[in-house]
Order: C-alpha cells, then structure tokens, then sequence
C-alpha cells in the first residue's frame, strides 16, 4: 500500500469515525410491545424494535412506520443510558414514516440535510440497532437515486436512495447520513436475498412527511385516480420552450368515473405543470395534491397527441379528498 492510499484510507477513516461519533448520541433504540390477541389460550404480548433519531431540540424523532405499526407501548433507550416513554404523533404508511415524542431524551439531535444534490458514490454512514445489536455503526455509498419502493399502504415510495451499506432487522427508521454527519435518508429497507441492497427514504420527502404528521398527525392526500409514470420529454419541445426539467409524467391508466376522468384527463396525456412549477416525476405531482395543496383545484399544464402532435393544454382538476 502506498503513502497515497494510506492517506486515504486514513481519511476515510476519520471521517466515518466522526459521523459516528456525532450521530450516536441521537440515535434511538426504539422498544416496541405489542398487545398480545385472545385466541385459545392466553394473550401474549410480542415485542420488537427498531431504530430512530432526533431531529429537534424538544424530543421529537423520526423513524419508520413498520417499526411502530400496531404498537401498545413505545420506549426509547440512548446511548447515554437515557431511556423515556415515546408517544407516537402520527404515521404514514405510505411513505413509511412516523414521528415520535420522547419524553426523556439527550440534549443532542440530528440536523436534517437535503437529498437533492446528492450523486451516486457518495460516502453513506448508518448508524441504528441491527439484531439488538446497540448502536451499531455501517458505511458505504450511495449506489443509486430515484429509485421507487412498494410502501405497506399500496403506494409506491419514490426518490428512494439505494446504497451499498450494511442494514439488518433493527437498522429500520434509523439514519442515513453524509460526511458531514447530516441526515440524508431514513433507512427503510433491504432485499434478504441480495447483497449490498439497502434503500432508505430521502429526507426531502420524511422531511416533508414529518412536518404534516406535526401538523394534522397525518398526511392529507386529494386523489385523481390516474395511473402515472415518468416520460422523458422531447429535447426539440423542451429546447423550443426552454422548459427547465426534461422529463414529465404520462397518464398510462385514468380510472373510469374518477375525478379524472370527469374533468378530462386522457391516457396519453404528459402532465408538464403545475399551478406554474414544473412536474418532473410523480412524486412532484403527489405533493401537490397532499399537504398545502389538499383540497384544492390544480391547473395543470399537459401534453396531448393530436394527429400525432404534442399540443399544449390547460386543464384544471378538483382532486377529491
């Protein structure tokens, strides 16, 4: 090994050191029981656990959905040997998210980054509680952005960061964080068959989450029922309009009797706008129809073939609730 990759590895090193170092005093082991069911003997209770973190100075913290998901009792232990009562604020198992407020907690918590800028190789650090094993640190990179996961509540959960760090049964909920020990994602899932397969959850969108389940202790959702994907756009429309994303989301499927379908959506449309902000995914277009948004008429801005044209329209849609 040469004086160079020593240095590197050394800095790797320090660097992953320092995440973990930062991150650990606000990251919690989250202890779940379970309320046992009456069948032919007697109820038993089923524990589990996960992690989580804080991200605010007065106890609230973020972690996964499935982990707290039929809970009777929530308990959140520190490394620091803290461990207090957890109420759950509310949960969105479509996003996989759940806040909760913790009584007895350490002064420190975990700054909340930005997921949009991130590339792929970029250094990954997770720290939560693999198998009851406490606050177990794994690095890597990120493998890959924009990927979409199935969420328990039927939706499909997207801008999902796949990375190559190591996460077992237990590391759920916990965070995903950046050299600068910044969160980045909350560590959601791994495929048991494969190796290097974690995905977790853009702190972008848990950020969001987490501000209307603090809110409302729920995520409000309008529904257009369409069937949608993202389309790239074409470059001599996009060059001739100067428009600032390259890609919008096409209409596969509209649902017969939807709201859709009544104001006049067709399958085939390329929804390009929204009340003015470019759509460049879906995940743009199901932000706009949950939070500020719910409940409100939408204008959008599409793309329709006619004799074999893209012609712009505008179209304006009242989501139901």
């Amino acid at each position: 090994m040469g004086a160079r990759d020593e240095f590197l590895l050394d800095s790797y090193s320090s660097t992953v050191t320092q995440v973990a170092h930062t991150a650990s005093a606000a990251v919690a082991h989250i202890k779940v029981r379970k309320a046992g069911q009456r069948g032919n003997g007697p109820a038993r209770d089923t524990h589990g656990s996960g992690s989580g973190f804080l991200f605010t100075p007065d106890g609230f913290t973020l972690t996964n959905a499935h982990v707290v998901e039929g809970a009777s009792e929530l308990r959140a232990a520190f490394a620091d040997g803290t461990e207090g009562v957890a109420r759950l604020v509310g949960q969105d198992a479509s996003t996989d998210i759940a806040v909760l407020r913790i009584e007895s907690h350490p002064a420190a918590f975990l700054p909340l980054g930005s997921s949009a800028a991130l590339q792929p190789g970029q250094l990954a650090v997770a720290v939560g509680n693999p198998l009851g094993f406490d606050f177990t640190v794994t690095a890597g990179i990120v493998s890959a952005l924009g990927r979409s996961l199935p969420s328990r509540g039927g939706r499909m959960i997207e801008d999902v960061i796949q990375t190559d760090v190591a996460l077992n049964p237990g590391n759920s909920g916990g965070p995903l964080l950046d050299s600068a020990a910044n969160v980045i994602g909350v560590n959601t899932a791994v495929i048991p068959s494969a190796q290097g397969l974690s995905f977790a959850v853009a702190i972008d969108t848990a950020r969001w989450v987490a501000g209307e389940l603090m809110r409302h202790g729920a995520v409000r959702r309008g529904k257009l029922g369409v069937q949608c994907a993202a389309v790239a756009l074409p470059r001599r429309w996009v060059r001739e309009n100067d428009w600032p994303v390259a890609t919008g989301v096409r209409v596969v499927e509209v649902v017969a009797g939807s709201v859709a379908a009544r104001d006049g959506l067709r399958s085939g449309d390329i929804l390009v706008g929204c009340d003015g902000t470019p759509l460049a995914q879906l995940s743009d277009l199901l932000k706009r129809l949950a939070g500020e948004g719910y409940g409100r008429p939408l204008l959008l801005k599409l793309l329709r073939p006619v004799a074999g044209t893209l012609t712009p329209f505008y179209l304006t849609v009242r989501p139901a609730g």
